[in-house]
């Protein structure tokens, strides 16, 4: 079951009055639900987290999840699930994104440790996908594991606009893993 707030809860969390987050959720800023019966608003947490993200507010730590999350942006479905059983086994809450275009909807709902990228896809490929998280500082820092079938000289302009790492395919699974653990440490120690 999904966890959610009340309006109380959020107004606690943020330092502001109950009717504050009432109009927050009244003008659309923070989506929420009714309640049947008495009409009490609740906010999904993801939501809530996804408004403070939004907002550049801090997430209280008690809602910072310590599972590591990655994002697998990749148009292969068959290397997606190969990516995505291989991080999975090793503890990893793994999310897909097609393309380009779905890695930023994904960034917007959800705190991700790592991302890992493929250059080559159709509409938005990796390079723009690399451009919009330079531009963007509350992206920049999460770490990029570039993983290609590129040739060198694509794969060094990826680590040139700001790739952590590069992979090329294929790859070993356990250097997946040790690079991938790598860099989500020291992004967490940060």
């Amino acid at each position: 079951m999904n966890e959610s707030f009340s309006t109380g809860q959020i107004a606690k969390y943020c330092g502001v009055h109950l009717r504050t987050v009432i109009r927050w959720i009244e003008q659309g800023y923070l989506k929420g639900y009714k309640l049947p019966g008495r009409g009490n608003n609740r906010v999904l947490k993801a939501e809530f987290l996804a408004f403070l993200t939004r907002n550049q507010m801090p997430v209280p730590a008690e809602l910072i999840s310590r599972e590591k999350r990655v994002l697998v942006v990749e148009d292969d479905e068959e290397m997606a699930n190969a990516i995505t059983r291989v991080m999975r086994r090793d503890g990893w809450h793994v999310l897909h994104a097609r393309d380009g275009f779905q890695a930023g909807l994904a960034l917007g709902d959800a705190s991700i440790n790592l991302i890992t990228l493929d250059l080559m896809m159709p509409g938005m490929d990796g390079f723009s996908v690399l451009e919009v998280l330079a531009s963007k500082p509350e992206l920049s820092k999460i770490p990029v594991l570039v993983l290609s079938g590129c040739g060198d000289e694509q794969l060094q302009k990826a680590k040139t606009m700001g790739a952590d790492a590069i992979l090329a395919k294929p790859f070993d699974n356990q250097r997946l893993l040790a690079v991938a653990n790598r860099l989500a440490d020291v992004a967490g120690n940060d």
